[in-house]
């Protein structure tokens, strides 16, 4: 037996747990809070602080998922986009989930405790129990607001990157969350708009399927309106310079283009373009702010 041969089920194995991580979902959580790190400071980030945080976060971001994937694997079982999970196909038990997220979440949080400071242990372990617990298990099964309400989970990163960094907050961090507070009801109500029918199979009241396509479709514009305005907030506050005015505007105003277009002639097609450029929208926003941040100082 070749060497690659016997590795082949250790790495197979271990790719299963790192699908549990929702590693795309988690890259875009450890971004913005690297951002917020950066943004938290004049000069080059400490060495010391940017690595702990960014394992540290990155390691607590993932047992979340872990667990939101432990809670859901009968509801991943029955949507397309889910039903390859590993829970949902078998291939690792709900114990085995279970100790995986407590290792990872554990040494996430010594990580951060003990080379960041006891601010942003806290704060991450708040942010876990929003997402694992208050959102997962409490609102997405109850409410089709679970959406806005559980957004404050997802907005965290930043100010987790910024707690690292500095050990402390300021309004400018408060911000970060904001935008990220505001852009998660337009990009999850986009996927599940043309998601509807699964989500309405596994008896989640998402706002679409409580609602209705045309209720649901008038928010996602409604709410780019109120994010558009929130993302300008950086420069009305002097954090920003015009470099981050002029991206924000235009990536604000492709984001209105798609949400009006969403809401006046809708496509199944269209809310995925939605979707997916809502995630270029954030990703794109943050590094503005980071271009704009290096190139004033």
């Amino acid at each position: 037996m070749s060497t690659s041969t016997a590795l082949l089920p250790k790495v197979s194995r271990f790719y299963q747990y790192y699908q549990l991580t929702k590693p795309r979902v988690v890259s875009l959580i450890v971004f913005t809070a690297v951002i917020g790190m950066f943004l938290a400071v004049p000069g080059w980030v400490p060495l010391v602080p940017l690595l702990a945080g960014t394992v540290g976060i990155a390691l607590v971001a993932g047992a979340a998922a872990v667990i939101n994937c432990l809670v859901e694997q009968k509801i991943d079982a029955v949507m397309a986009r889910t039903r390859a999970r590993p829970l949902p196909m078998g291939q690792l038990t709900s114990a085995q989930a279970l100790g995986f997220s407590v290792v990872i979440g554990g040494i996430g949080l010594y990580v951060l405790h003990h080379w960041c400071n006891a601010l942003t242990m806290w704060l991450t372990l708040c942010t876990f129990l929003g997402y694992a617990v208050v959102y997962t298990v409490l609102l997405k099964p109850a409410t089709p607001q679970n959406i806005v309400i559980g957004g404050a989970s997802g907005a965290m990163p930043p100010v987790l990157g910024w707690a690292a960094v500095t050990g402390g907050l300021s309004h400018d961090a408060l911000i970060l969350f904001l935008i990220i507070f505001a852009w998660t009801p337009p990009h999850f109500w986009a996927l599940a708009l043309y998601r509807r029918k699964e989500y309405a199979r596994a008896g989640l009241p998402m706002l679409p399927v409580t609602h209705g396509e045309a209720f649901t479709r008038l928010h996602v514009l409604l709410y780019t309106v109120i994010l558009v305005a929130v993302s300008v907030m950086p420069f009305a506050t002097r954090m920003s310079s015009w470099i981050y005015l002029v991206s924000a505007l235009a990536l604000g105003g492709l984001f209105l283009h798609y949400a009006w277009r969403l809401w006046r002639e809708y496509s199944d097609t269209l809310a995925q373009r939605t979707f997916r450029y809502s995630i270029v929208y954030l990703t794109a926003l943050f590094a503005a702010l980071l271009v704009d941040h290096y190139v004033r100082w």
